[in-house]
Formats: C-alpha cells, sequence, structure tokens
C-alpha cells in the first residue's frame, strides 16, 4: 500500500500523525505527508483509518 497527502488539500489538523506516527509526519511547511514509500503491512489498517478520518479527504491511497 503507498499514501500521498494532497498538499492544497491538508489543513494540517494532525488526525493522521496522530492515528500513524510511522507512516505520516510533518513537512517543512507544516503540512502532513508520508514518511515512507511503501506503508509497511503491520500499518496498513491504521494508515486506511488515517485517510479515512482526513476530514478534507487529502489522503489517498491505493
Amino acid at each position: 500500500m503507498q499514501v500521498e497527502v494532497d498538499q492544497e488539500l491538508c489543513i494540517s489538523c494532525g488526525v493522521c500523525v496522530d492515528l500513524c506516527p510511522d507512516v505520516f509526519g510533518w513537512n517543512e511547511n507544516e503540512k502532513a505527508h508520508s514518511t515512507v514509500d511503501e506503508v509497511p503491512a503491520e500499518f496498513e489498517e491504521v494508515a486506511q483509518e488515517a485517510i479515512d478520518s482526513c476530514p478534507t479527504s487529502a489522503i489517498s491511497g491505493d
């Protein structure tokens, strides 16, 4: 699974970083971004929860 955060849609609410700090972090613009190229299998479920919880639907995953 790969995840991407649309920087135009991200409002820096922090839900994804709080839910899954092993996959999401803050960039130099204080916006969330993916810190991994591929989400490790053990974090896929919580990464999906972060996608589903994003208030602006800024996170996409495959």
